[in-house]
């Protein structure tokens, strides 16, 4: 992927990684334009970053999607990088007799679903540019999951393996197809305790790194791993699968 001189749209580019990866790549001379569903959200990352764009977005909401596609379609037909990044994430309680699947089914709403939509709405525009990309989050947790957040870490290995059919299914076109997994990071994904949590990786040294992979071409099999990530993604080839799941699971 080049590093500049691109039009990138980024979904969920208001918070956490994606407003990290926003500023980032706005910094090196990009032209960004990024999604959230909540107006002021978008009003301070413009307000940060001049020239950044914002645009509404609610991937639940088949209209939204469908608006701003419109919208990219007229304004920057140049568009050739898309990164998918919005997602939620909750833990459930399998074994209570109120759970049900309201908090599943949204999850994967988010996750698959939103991911698939908005790879669905620009891929056509996308895979007729010279120098495109597209840029998909999974997490370290499609590898090995946290027991407690089933549907999230279940609905982050289904983008694993659907990434690496677009990647082959894209072989013959001039689209790169990049997996981000990353590992626990200083974001709100789960809440406030996670955004200051010591033991995560803060935020900027996360796509930091990111930003040195991408540049760098460090990217194996699409993969963009940094070092946090490397231990978890092959612990079952390095026959360590079960005692890093026992220690991410503990059982008292």
């Amino acid at each position: 992927m080049k590093m500049t001189g691109n039009t990138i749209l980024i979904t969920g580019g208001t918070s956490g990684i994606g407003r990290a990866l926003a500023d980032a790549f706005y910094d090196k001379g990009n032209r960004v334009i990024i999604t959230g569903r909540r107006q002021f959200l978008l009003d301070e990352a413009i307000a940060q970053r001049p020239g950044l764009i914002g645009i509404p977005l609610d991937l639940n909401q088949p209209e939204s999607l469908e608006q701003l596609a419109h919208q990219v379609r007229e304004q920057f037909p140049e568009l050739n990088v898309l990164i998918a990044n919005a997602g939620i994430s909750q833990a459930e309680d399998l074994t209570s007799d109120t759970w049900n699947i309201d908090s599943a089914q949204s999850i994967v709403e988010t996750n698959i679903f939103g991911v698939l939509r908005v790879t669905s709405a620009f891929l056509p525009m996308i895979k007729t540019q010279a120098n495109a990309t597209v840029i998909a989050t999974s997490s370290n947790l499609a590898f090995i999951p946290r027991a407690d957040f089933p549907t999230y870490c279940a609905s982050k290995a289904f983008l694993h393996s659907w990434l690496q059919s677009l990647r082959h299914q894209m072989r013959e076109y001039p689209v790169e197809v990049l997996e981000l997994a990353p590992p626990y990071v200083q974001t709100a994904l789960t809440g406030e305790q996670q955004a200051s949590d010591p033991r995560a990786i803060l935020t900027h040294a996360y796509v930091e790194e990111v930003m040195h992979l991408i540049e760098q071409g460090d990217c194996p099999r699409g993969e963009v791993l940094v070092e946090r990530d490397r231990a978890r993604r092959w612990a079952e080839r390095d026959g360590c699968y079960e005692e890093t799941f026992s220690a991410m699971n503990p059982s008292n």
